[in-house]
């Protein structure tokens, strides 16, 4: 996650590359944890069927 973006940031823009380069209309994203905006690193995000275990 780049500097100075929230997690759901990184997650709505990982979301809009799906479904532009797949033509998707709806997809499931979501993040696995909650870094702080001043914080760089790993965020590991989820798609589909697996945001939910």
């Amino acid at each position: 996650k780049p500097l100075q973006w929230t997690s759901f940031q990184a997650v709505n823009k990982l979301r809009w590359e799906i479904r532009r380069a797949f033509n998707i209309k709806k997809i499931k994203v979501g993040h696995a944890g909650t870094l702080d905006p001043l914080a760089t690193g790993l965020l590991v995000i989820c798609t589909g069927k697996k945001t939910k275990e």
